[in-house]
C-alpha cells in the first residue's frame, strides 16, 4: 500500500525526480513479488519435499521390520560422557537381547531398553533392518508432512526476504548515486556560494 501511495504522490508532483518514480515503482513490484511470488515457490518447494518425504517414508517401512527381543542378561551402565550436552539422567538400561531377524537369522547384541528393571526373559520391540541389524525407528507420514510444510515456509521467507533485500540494495545504490550527485552539484556553485551578484 506504500508503493501505490507513493506513484500516486509523485504522478503530478512537479517535484518529482525520476528516482522516486522508480524507487516507487520497485517498491510495487517488491510488494507483488512478496505477495504472489514468494507463497508460490514455498508452496513448489512444500510440494516436492512432501513428495521425497513421502517415498522415503515408504521406503523405510519397507525396508525396516519391528520384531520382538528377549533380554539375555543386563549389563553394566555405559560409562557417562564426558559432554556437557547430554542427558544426566538417561532412564534407558543396557542389556544382551537376542531376536530373530526377518530373514529367519538369529542375531543378538547390547541393546539400550527402557524398561527400568530388566530380567532375563522380559520381551522388547526393536527396529531392524532385513538382516536382522538394529535399525532407527522409520520416519512417520505425518511427521513428514511436517518437515514439508517447514520446508515450504522456509522457502517462502527466504524468497521473501532475497526480494525485499534486493530493493534495499538498489534504493540504497540510488541513494548513494544521489548524494553523489548533490556533492558534485554543490562542488561547482560552492566558489560562488554567498557572494553578491551571484546568480544576477
Amino acid at each position: 500500500m506504500r508503493a501505490i501511495g507513493g506513484l500516486w504522490r509523485w504522478r503530478n508532483n512537479p517535484l518529482r525526480r525520476t528516482t522516486d518514480l522508480v524507487e516507487a515503482w520497485l517498491a510495487l513490484v517488491a510488494l507483488l513479488l512478496i505477495v504472489v511470488a514468494a507463497p508460490v515457490i514455498g508452496s513448489t518447494v512444500g510440494a516436492v519435499a512432501q513428495d521425497s518425504l513421502q517415498r522415503s517414508v515408504r521406503a523405510q517401512h519397507d525396508s525396516r521390520h519391528l520384531v520382538t527381543a528377549t533380554v539375555t542378561r543386563k549389563l553394566e551402565p555405559a560409562p557417562l560422557d564426558p559432554e556437557p550436552d547430554t542427558t544426566a539422567h538417561d532412564t534407558r538400561n543396557r542389556v544382551l537381547a537376542t531376536w530373530t531377524a526377518p530373514d529367519g537369522t538369529r542375531r543378538h547384541d547390547t541393546v539400550l531398553i527402557p524398561l527400568k528393571s530388566p530380567h532375563p526373559g522380559d520381551h522388547f520391540r526393536l527396529w531392524t533392518d532385513q538382516r536382522g541389524h538394529m535399525a532407527a525407528r522409520p520416519l512417520d507420514s505425518a511427521t513428514a508432512t511436517a518437515h514439508a510444510v517447514l520446508a515450504g515456509l522456509g522457502a517462502a521467507m527466504v524468497a521473501a526476504g532475497a526480494v525485499e533485500g534486493g530493493r534495499r540494495l538498489i534504493v540504497w545504490r540510488m541513494v548513494r548515486r544521489r548524494y553523489a550527485r548533490w556533492d558534485q552539484a554543490w562542488d561547482r556553485a560552492g566558489p560562488d556560494w554567498g557572494k553578491a551578484g551571484t546568480g544576477s
